[in-house]
This record gives structure tokens, C-alpha cells and sequence, in this order.
């Protein structure tokens, strides 16, 4: 447990352990947390090194107004991700995901990540590359989506410069048709099921970004999230019209002194 851990201080006093859970979770599976409130600072045990690797990047990020110092004894690397099998197609875990893709998920829940973080996170996706069981599944849902949005052996990414604008116009009209963006399984799917799909691959393919662009992914996600949490809200109920209202107070007899 203790090989993949990352120790943080500088934690403000009103910083709980739920805190610091909601806050490194976006890195990976935590498997415990020893946290000392009274000194302001926690140990954070991941179950992979690849969880503990993307916690270290965060090192200098803010968390209640306090800037954090995340540092380990360890210098943690990534897992091989070798599965590009059915398995790895339909399971992605956290630690699965590109940094860059990672930080932008941060900063649309509203945490601040300056931009040095947000490049250290482009370096670390430049050197390490995009894991292959991460682009297996990102590939899988592009010719999933692409067949029923396009035709069969079409993807969401495969652009013909001369018909690129009548497929996105297709894939709309079907998408609207079928609402499959709209009952699509997770975020991945029904941004890549949008008009702006091939952008969403794009950046979550390749490692030549700018923060930028991870700012970009974040109001994305942002708006994604705020779509889904109004669709899920019970409608308001429907006050009376103000018309209606004075009419009935005008219809009301008065009685004759």
C-alpha cells in the first residue's frame, strides 16, 4: 500500500479527509488515507503507481484557497497497459486516462489548477504517451458511434476534407432523430456523438495540446455536467399568469354598499 503513495502538505484547517478523497480521487482508487489535521498535512495511498505519478502533478494546486505541496519518497511510473481486447474497449478506469484529459476534468468541477500544472500535464502525456487500453476505447466508441450516426465502416473522426461538412450535418440530423448523444452511456460517448466529436478525439488522442485547449475540454465537460444535472431536476411547478390572476379578481362581484 505504501509503495504508491504521495505525501501532501500546506492542507488548510478547514480541509476535512472527505476533502482531500473528493480532491485526489480524480487521480485514481485511493486505498487509504492517513490525514493529520492538526498538522495539515495527509498521506495518500493509491492502488497503482500510475494514480500516485498523476498525484505528484498536482503539486502547487489549490484545494479550500490553500496551495498544496504534493511530494513522495518514490518515484512512481506508469503501468503497461497492454489490454486492447473487448475488456479494455468497455473498462476504463481513472488512472487510465491522459493527464491533459485529467486536468480538465479538475478544473470543471471548479478546482484551480494553475497553468504550469496544466503544461506539466501536457509534458507527462508528450513522454509517456496516451495509454493503448485508453485509445482502444476511445476507437471503439468512434466506429460504434460512426456506424450508427454515419453508415456502417464510417467513424465520427474519419474526415474527408471534401464531405466533412455534410457528414457532421448527418451525424447531427441522426443524432436528433435518435437523441443517441443524449442516451449515451458516459461523457466520452456523447461528446464524440456531438457535432464537435472529432475535436473531443482529437484531444483526448494526441499529445500535442496547449493548457488552452485543456481549458476548453474543461468548459466541455462543465457544460456537459450542468446538462445532465438539469435534465435529472424536477420540473418547477408552473405558477399562475399574472393576466389570469387579475382577471379573476376583476370577475369577483362586489357587493352594493
Amino acid at each position: 500500500m505504501a509503495t504508491h503513495s504521495v505525501h501532501v502538505s500546506g492542507i488548510a484547517p478547514t480541509t476535512t479527509q472527505a476533502h482531500l478523497h473528493d480532491f485526489f480521487t480524480f487521480c485514481g482508487t485511493i486505498d487509504a488515507i492517513d490525514f493529520k489535521a492538526e498538522g495539515g498535512s495527509a498521506t495518500i495511498h493509491f492502488q497503482k503507481s500510475s494514480a500516485a505519478k498523476t498525484a505528484l502533478m498536482l503539486n502547487g494546486g489549490t484545494l479550500d484557497a490553500a496551495t498544496l505541496s504534493v511530494t513522495s519518497d518514490t518515484a512512481h511510473e506508469d503501468e503497461e497497459h497492454t489490454g486492447t481486447g473487448a475488456d479494455a474497449a468497455h473498462h476504463i478506469e481513472q488512472s487510465d486516462k491522459p493527464r491533459a484529459g485529467i486536468a480538465a476534468e479538475y478544473l470543471a468541477k471548479g478546482y484551480v489548477l494553475s497553468d504550469s500544472i496544466l503544461n506539466r500535464a501536457i509534458e507527462i502525456d508528450t513522454k509517456q504517451g496516451i495509454s493503448k487500453r485508453f485509445l482502444s476505447y476511445l476507437t471503439t466508441l468512434d466506429s460504434t458511434i460512426g456506424a450508427k450516426a454515419l453508415g456502417p465502416d464510417k467513424t465520427v473522426s474519419g474526415k474527408v476534407v471534401e464531405t466533412v461538412g455534410a457528414a457532421t450535418q448527418q451525424a447531427r440530423a441522426v443524432d436528433e432523430q435518435k437523441g443517441y448523444s443524449k442516451s449515451a452511456g458516459d461523457y466520452y460517448s456523447r461528446a464524440l456523438a456531438s457535432p464537435l466529436g472529432g475535436r473531443v478525439r482529437a484531444f483526448y488522442t494526441t499529445t500535442s495540446k496547449q493548457a488552452l485547449d485543456i481549458h476548453e475540454e474543461a468548459r466541455r465537460i462543465a457544460a456537459e455536467h450542468k446538462a445532465a444535472a438539469a435534465s435529472a431536476a424536477p420540473a418547477a411547478p408552473v405558477a399562475a399568469p399574472a393576466a389570469a390572476v387579475e382577471t379573476k379578481e376583476k370577475e369577483t362581484p362586489v357587493e352594493k354598499a
